[in-house]
């Protein structure tokens, strides 16, 4: 193993100790005091299966048929989760096929940052993910189970999914994703209409009919962003089948997965003893392993917030020095849009993640000694799978190889698309704050100019469209952290600052908000913390201030005199219009109690230290 991933590795074992020892312990006295219906009373068991057929009531009298719970996020809105309407069914009779049962234990929310971006219920997304982990645990809370399985895909959904998991970290856990639509447009297209649209070239409706060829299906989006990057994560941390991540939605080797995994769950499940449960089976290393998968892929920004949040729920610390370490050691080994022009139907049909996995592999830079869904050893997740010729054997694997004629997809460890892996985190006097690098041209990774300070996208656009932008600038928009509105993306942000830089302006943004997943072109210092709402730096920035954004010395700088920067009082902001309307006026508790960014932004605490 990498010398340097071992000793973030063991630094993050020992930073744990006191909480995850408290949060293993609590999944030993849950095997004790009985972890399904063996547990319930008469009454109690009557009320749990009385809605569902003689054979199986009479398969769940008894204590030796395992029982799994369906927990899903559909919904027909959302492309990426319309698929899971036909899944339970699946499920359920895969699972009567091999002597189970299973039941829809419920459904959770899932919003779709694509609709709500630049809207009020934007200031909802971030929150979804703790609610969705909420869910999850009402829906596991009547204790029939022996193990479940999560459907989910998109930005939230997974993570708050695998947060509810872990809090039911003694059962076995499975994780099915739905599968990509088929390409549209392409990705570049996409963005010139975009651009187009912000310079007043096109109109709205060429617009609409632009996005409506590129989002034109069931499925996951197939642009790179934080839905993706979710699937990424399970597969790496071996909670998918291999390489079943991007399999393609509504094909019969989709559906073919699906049963497998139904079938698969049964494997970890000892009706007799101590099943392996999901709390137990993720440690320290697969967290380790999730980063590595990130930075190898140029995944996600936002998952600097969620792998955080996730892993505090097993009783794991990771903090963003442990990313940017981690980065100084691992390749950039994809190039997917937004960092190139491909999707992830043809990173998959370039081999995908079982490549990316062998390489990491191969060149000791991932921990091989892991439990997985597949047992033990990350190995097993080389390969990738294909329709079998039998019905008993429906799914086959084979090893994966990069394809050399999608090298400009698929790089290697001695090829890399970049030295260094696609996050890093940025110090300064203004904070601390995450930046995406996989899709940064080098020219546009050092930024020196005044800054222009915004309280809102929505007043930048004011002054994009008024012609008062047309220069070089690092744009400051405040006051989006999770205490101040629920820390939404800031994807509108994007076509006009995306414009100007590509006119020939210096641009860069610096924001205690997020930005879209499928973001990186334009140099973005996020997350900053302290956040303004907090009395953050980033609240005494004057428009006019000299900065610099300093991607390769990992710096972001307010060039203001300290003295006179102590003596800035903190300008007051009203935020009422954020507290009400849309359904914000009921996540007033969540904006109240939401820990920072580099805490993942989570109102959860870490076992050990729950409030009473």
């Amino acid at each position: 193993m990498n010398t340097q991933i071992q000793k973030v590795t063991n630094t993050i074992i020992e930073r744990s100790k006191p909480y995850r020892g408290i949060y293993l312990q609590r999944l030993h006295d849950a095997d004790l005091k009985g972890v399904n219906r063996s547990a319930l009373g008469c009454s109690n068991l009557a009320h749990g299966f009385a809605a569902c057929s003689q054979s199986d009531k009479d398969l769940l009298s008894d204590d030796v048929v395992p029982n799994i719970a369906i927990v899903s996020a559909y919904n027909d809105m959302l492309s990426a989760h319309q698929p899971f309407a036909v899944f339970p069914e699946i499920i359920k009779q895969a699972l009567q096929k091999a002597g189970a049962t299973g039941q829809f234990a419920g459904g959770v929310p899932a919003m779709c940052d694509g609709v709500t971006q630049s809207q009020p219920g934007m200031e909802l997304s971030l929150f979804s993910r703790d609610v969705i982990a909420q869910a999850t645990a009402v829906a596991l809370s009547h204790n029939m189970f022996d193990g479940a399985l999560y459907l989910g895909v998109c930005d939230k959904i997974v993570p708050g999914l695998m947060i509810g998991a872990l809090s039911f970290g003694h059962l076995p856990a499975v994780f099915i994703p739905g599968g990509p639509m088929p390409s549209g447009i392409s990705n570049t297209q996409k963005v010139q209409v975009r651009q187009d649209f912000a310079k007043g070239l096109v109109g709205k409706k060429q617009l609409l009919a632009s996005e409506s060829a590129s989002y034109h299906s069931p499925g996951t989006c197939t642009f790179y962003g934080t839905a993706n990057s979710n699937q990424m994560l399970m597969e790496i941390m071996g909670l998918h089948l291999p390489g079943s991540s991007f399999v393609t939605t509504n094909t019969p080797l989709r559906d073919e997965l699906t049963k497998a995994s139904s079938r698969q769950i049964l494997s970890l499940i000892d009706t007799n003893a101590s099943s392996m449960g999901i709390g137990k089976m993720l440690d320290e290393k697969s967290f380790v392993n999730a980063i590595i998968g990130l930075l190898a892929t140029g995944g996600s920004s936002n998952h600097t917030l969620h792998l955080i949040a996730m892993a505090r729920a097993a009783g794991i610390v990771i903090n963003w020095q442990d990313f940017h370490d981690l980065a100084q050691e691992i390749p950039l080994l994809t190039k997917l849009y937004p960092n190139g022009s491909a999707d992830v139907n043809h990173f998959h049909q370039a081999g995908g993640m079982p490549v990316v996995i062998k390489e990491l592999l191969e060149n000791e830079l991932l921990h091989e000694d892991v439990n997985t869904i597949m047992g033990k050893g990350l190995a097993t997740y080389t390969q990738l799978p294909s329709l079998g010729h039998n019905e008993d054997n429906a799914v086959s694997w084979s090893p994966a190889s990069i394809d050399s004629s999608k090298k400009e997809i698929v790089g290697t460890v001695s090829e890399p698309f970049s030295e260094n892996g696609g996050l890093s985190i940025l110090d300064g006097n203004v904070g601390r704050s995450v930046i995406k690098t996989s899709a940064l041209k080098s020219e546009h990774k050092l930024i020196e100019a005044p800054a222009e300070v915004f309280n809102s996208q929505e007043a930048l656009d004011l002054a994009y469209k008024a012609g008062q932008l047309n220069k070089d600038f690092i744009a400051v928009i405040r006051y989006q952290g999770p205490k101040a509105n629920g820390m939404p993306e800031l994807h509108g942000l994007l076509p006009a600052l995306g414009a100007l830089q590509d006119e020939g302006f210096k641009i860069g943004i610096v924001t205690d908000g997020r930005m879209s997943g499928a973001s990186g072109k334009v140099a973005s210092a996020i997350h900053m913390t302290p956040e303004a709402s907090e009395g953050g730096v980033i609240a005494k920035i004057q428009s006019g201030d000299p900065m610099r954004l300093d991607v390769e010395n990992s710096k972001v700088e307010l060039l203001v005199d300290e003295d006179a920067l102590q003596k800035r009082e903190i300008p007051t902001l009203e935020l009422g219009e954020n507290r009400f309307a849309m359904g914000r006026e009921l996540f007033a508790s969540l904006r109240q109690n939401v820990s920072g960014a580099e805490q993942g932004a989570s109102i959860f605490s870490l076992p050990g230290e729950e409030q009473a």
